[in-house]
């Protein structure tokens, strides 16, 4: 069974399939301690159960007899691990690291230079030369290396000074006060030498340009080699020890003769057996001696014995589409941040972060190694990639006269008593106050004929239209406005134009109802042109009502509902059945009112009226006769469906087909159902909303405004900023001294206050007051005190000169007062998901900065006989605070329990480790003193019957040792299916051979295989 599995490809892991579970003997009955948890092995041992009994086996990277196992230092013996640099020993394992200017190798332990000129020339201005563990910036004939060690300065000719070309120093020229001379300095890492002039090198630069060890001597660094290496020729470089030392040459031979024979000799006596004939790497026995031969990746040098590395990144990059880095007897690509490496192991593709879960609040953009996120309107970004509600009512009461309400992605407006909103949203007006000359807002009209016996029923919508698809079979559409605020559906965007001067503000009569279509769908279509001209034709009688000239319908809101409802028997269809509900308000002239009807009498006559009216829509809207009328064309409220053709897609009302997408119209047009298309708004009309059937008409009594605006204050003819009007509208009239207007449209300009003046009339903002003193970002000018105030927390403000602070969005706060950006604007919740088989913990605002004074607790608990595998992607936490800010995972909250991890460090090199406890308490706590990106970091729970083989797999350096691998722990889409599979291990049927070669590369699943097989065939 075991060989069937693995004969398929690897990829994942194919260890935890159960097809390829634990194969055992039947025999006599045995308690098993290991499963029962009766065992008294140690938290970092193994049980293995034996017949009738059982023995405790300390885990790798432990000592002890299995009852008491404590952890094993590698660092501790004369190897110092095999590191050749830094040996760093954690709990059961330990990890090598290079000084500066190295890299760690494939093998996990040795360190190779990094040639920092290939990045960027090194940061020099002209010439960089690489050296051993560093690099140094030279400067071309004419200049000299400026104190900087990076940009070039061009010499001089005149006097001795630190410009003058023949001042003599090596690293740094420092000019001597009122001696007219020169002094000169090394460089950190250098030391000045007895001529005062020239620097020498000691181990502090570089590591000495040694590539293991240095040792400061008076004659400058001596390097040294780890036991397992040999110094080279070049006294600085190591080369490994695989076979003995290359037997110098005899050159001091007496003749030509005597060497010939001397080499015959000696090729006759070598032999493969002995020292592997003096080969680096492979020998081979012939006739006429050993021939030595080098793997892929070296070549033989003229010696014929010595191998020496070949540089695949010299010719062509190595193939590599961006960076190319040389290993010992191979290479490795490696790509630009936001970039991945495919499984080719050569080109890399862009990273689509927008395809990721959780990268953006609301819209995300990617682009060629980013992404950017973006905010619905209303909304602000905060913490990268998070969107809080602006308070709109922080920046200057909204630009609201009186009150100001915030909401959800807006903000309203709101008046005193006997006072309503101007057209701008902003200002209060008497309640009868009116427009001069002005005209009534066209109103909705109920219209009702009789064609052939049969109630026909439009409802013309002038103005004030809102439709909203709420589905695909629901939507709800308004007409007009309600005299009640609060009655339209939300996202209305109201314009109230002002009543002209006969309204009326009596209270509105009122009538709700609902009625039902049968076999129809609720889809606002466009009236079918040839029924329409088959009813113009027949005989119709009747008009406009229940209104005629007393009364005026003022709202009506219909919300229309599809479901399918199905027929009684067994085999029956589902048939549709739409639900309509209708809202009307009528508005009755007082005037009509006389000794014989008074008000409350001609209100009564209104309601009978307005019932009356109702019954008759019910039976134009049963037998589907109900149209609505928007700019000119008729729309089935909802009917039988047609049959749409093979392959068509159709789009709701509203929208277009684009690019095989249905799009809804835009701002500034209006969908026009007799053409098909999204059309431009006609001058004096305007559409501040998507998806709409109509644009409304300007409040403007003058002027056309432009074609296509978009919202009111592109209608024209209002006031532009810094003036204001009656009604807002031309001819207006600067703002007086002392006050200004930021926004065009206004029928009153701000006072600065405190008695402040402005520079000039038509000011447009307070910035424009002559305050006494300048407000730096983070500071609102005080008019009472005339003084800046530092914004208080959990505000900013990043411009100078303001009278306001900007609440921040969201539930976000700033860590302290006087902030200038939002995006010291900071979510305080500890973040993350805690399932029972895989989960996160995220630090508060991540990926932004977290805030200061955090206290976060987790606490992971898996399932019974599960354990739990942790991986740090990454990690952010500033070293300069002193261990400030501390992620801590324990066994419980108590100091003294088992510690499985602990850091107070930025690591950018992802780790994997498994739990030392079963339960996981996790802290992270921070200072008041600076703050990082933080962490996010995801867990699995696995089974621990493969405890040993996932322990093998995380403790392997080649794991992290290659860049490659490092992207796979970094990568949440790999994480996630390696965790999906570790988690569950039926799904790794979901991952098909063709998508683990595309998901993972080579060396990755070479890896694993050898692990698994070991694991699942121990003996074999």
């Amino acid at each position: 069974m075991g060989s069937a599995c693995f004969s398929r490809d690897f990829c994942l892991f194919i260890l935890l399939i159960n097809t390829c579970g634990v194969m055992g003997n039947a025999g006599l009955a045995d308690v098993d301690e290991c499963a029962e948890d009766s065992d008294d092995c140690h938290i970092d041992a193994l049980c293995q159960n034996t017949a009738k009994s059982y023995n405790c086996i300390c885990k790798p990277g432990y000592k002890g007899d299995g009852k008491q196992c404590e952890d094993m230092d590698e660092c501790e013996n004369d190897y110092n691990g095999g590191c050749v640099h830094e040996c760093i020993n954690i709990p059961g394992n330990y990890r090598c690291m290079c000084y500066d200017g190295f890299m760690l190798a494939h093998d996990g332990h040795n360190c190779l230079d990094v040639d920092e000129c290939l990045d960027n020339n090194g940061g020099c201005q002209q010439v960089c030369v690489n050296t051993m563990g560093s690099y140094e910036c030279m400067c071309t004939e004419g200049f000299f290396l400026s104190d900087n060690q990076h940009t070039c300065i061009h010499r001089s000719d005149d006097g001795m000074n630190c410009m003058n070309k023949d001042h003599g120093c090596a690293h740094i020229c420092r000019e001597a006060p009122g001696k007219g001379g020169v002094s000169c300095e090394c460089r950190p890492g250098f030391e000045l030498a007895k001529n005062q002039k020239d620097c020498t090198l000691t181990c502090n630069y570089g590591n000495g340009g040694c590539q293991h060890t240095c040792n400061d001597t008076d004659t400058g660094p001596v390097c040294g080699c780890h036991q397992k290496y040999a110094l080279h020729s070049d006294s600085k470089t190591c080369i490994e020890k695989d076979e003995a030392a290359i037997e110098s040459s005899e050159f001091n031979a007496t003749s030509v003769a005597d060497v010939d024979k001397r080499v015959k000799r000696r090729l006759l006596m070598e032999t493969c057996a002995v020292n592997n004939g003096g080969c680096d790497r492979t020998c081979k026995d012939t006739a006429t001696g050993v021939r030595c031969s080098c793997p892929v990746g070296f070549t033989l040098q003229p010696d014929g014995k010595t191998c020496k590395d070949i540089d695949e990144c010299e010719e062509h990059n190595g193939g590599c589409d961006h960076f190319c880095r040389n290993t010992v007897g191979s290479f490795e690509c490696s790509c630009q941040k936001g970039h991945k490496l495919l499984t080719d192991e050569r080109t890399c593709q862009d990273i689509d972060e927008c395809s990721f879960e959780r990268t953006c609040d609301h819209t995300c953009i990617n682009y060629p190694g980013s992404f950017e996120c973006l905010c619905n309107k209303g909304y602000i970004l905060y913490g990268l990639t998070h969107c809080g509600d602006i308070d709109e009512c922080s920046i200057n009461n909204g630009s609201c006269e009186y009150g100001c309400i915030n909401t959800q992605g807006s903000y309203e407006c709101v008046c005193p008593p006997g006072q309503k909103l101007h057209w701008n949203k902003k200002d209060c007006i008497e309640g009868v106050k009116c427009l001069p000359n002005g005209k009534p807002a066209p109103r909705a009209q109920l219209t009702c004929i009789k064609s052939g016996g049969a109630e026909v029923c439009s409802l013309s919508c002038p103005s004030n239209a809102l439709f909203l698809a709420d589905s695909e079979n629901s939507y709800t559409l308004s007409c007009g406005v309600p005299v009640q605020p609060g009655k339209p559906p939300q996202k209305r965007n109201v314009t109230t134009a002002l009543p002209a001067c006969a309204d009326t503000l009596a209270p509105p009569i009122k009538q709700k109802a609902r009625f039902k279509i049968k076999d129809a769908k609720c889809h606002l279509k466009p009236r079918n042109k040839e029924k329409h001209r088959d009813v113009s034709k027949q005989n119709i009688q009747g008009g406009q009502f229940p209104c005629t000239d007393d009364c005026q319908v003022t709202f009506v809101n219909l919300k229309c509902d599809s479901s399918k409802k199905r027929r009684r028997g067994r085999k029956s269809p589902s048939k549709e059945v739409s639900h309509i509900t209708a809202e009307f308000e009528m508005e009755m002239k007082e005037e009509d009112a006389s000794e014989s009807c008074n008000v409350d009498c001609v209100r009564e006559r209104m309601k009978q009226r307005l019932q009356s009216a109702m019954r008759t829509l019910r039976k134009s809207i049963t037998k589907q006769q109900f149209y609505i009328q928007f700019s000119g064309t008729e729309y089935e409220v909802a009917q039988k469906p047609p049959k749409a053709a093979e392959g068509a897609e159709t789009c709701s009302t509203g929208q277009v087909l684009r690019d095989g997408k249905c799009v809804s119209c835009g701002v500034g047009t209006f969908y026009s159902g007799e053409q098909e298309q999204c059309v431009q708004c006609p001058p004096g009309t305007y559409q501040d909303t998507v998806g709409q059937l109509s644009c409304e008409p300007c409040p403007s009594t003058e002027g056309q405004g432009i074609a296509g605006a978009k919202n009111v204050s592109q209608c024209g003819g209002q006031c532009p900023v810094g003036h204001f009007s009656d009604d807002g509208f031309r001819p207006c009239q600067p703002c007086a001294l002392g006050f200004y207007q930021p926004e065009p449209g206004r029928v009153l300009c701000f006072p600065c206050g405190g008695g402040l003046m402005t520079k000039y009339e038509g000011s447009v903002s307070f910035r424009d007051c002559e305050a006494r003193v300048h407000c730096a970002p983070g500071h609102y000018y005080n008019s009472s005190t005339h003084r800046c105030i530092r914004c208080p927390a959990g505000t900013y403000q990043s411009e100078s000169s303001q009278n306001y602070c900007i609440t921040c969005p969201g539930n976000t706060t700033t860590d302290f007062d006087g902030a200038t950006n939002v995006s010291q604007c900071k979510n305080q919740v500890c973040g993350g998901e805690l399932g029972e088989y895989t989960g996160y913990i995220e630090s508060p605002n991540y990926p932004g900065d977290y805030p200061s004074n955090v206290d976060c607790v987790w606490m992971i608990n898996p399932p019974h006989k599960r354990r739990i595998l942790i991986v740090v992607p990454e990690i952010f936490l500033p070293i300069e605070d002193e261990c400030g800010d501390v992620l801590v995972m324990r066994k419980s909250a108590h100091p003294t329990s088992i510690t499985t991890y602990e850091t107070c460090q930025t690591y950018e090199r992802p780790i994997a480790f498994t739990s030392r406890s079963r339960k996981l308490w996790i802290q992270f706590k921070s200072n008041e003193g600076n703050s990082g990106k933080g962490f996010q970091v995801p867990y699995v729970t696995y089974d621990e019957d493969y405890q040993q083989l996932i322990e093998d797999i995380v403790r392997d350096g080649r794991l992290y040792a290659s860049e490659n691998h490092q992207e796979i722990l970094k990568d949440k889409k790999l994480i996630k299916a390696l965790f999906d599979v570790l988690a569950h291990p039926q799904n790794y049927f979901k991952y098909t051979a063709a998508e683990s070669k595309e998901m993972f590369p080579r060396s990755f699943i070479k890896l694993l295989r050898s692990k698994v097989s070991r694991f699942l065939r121990p003996y074999k």
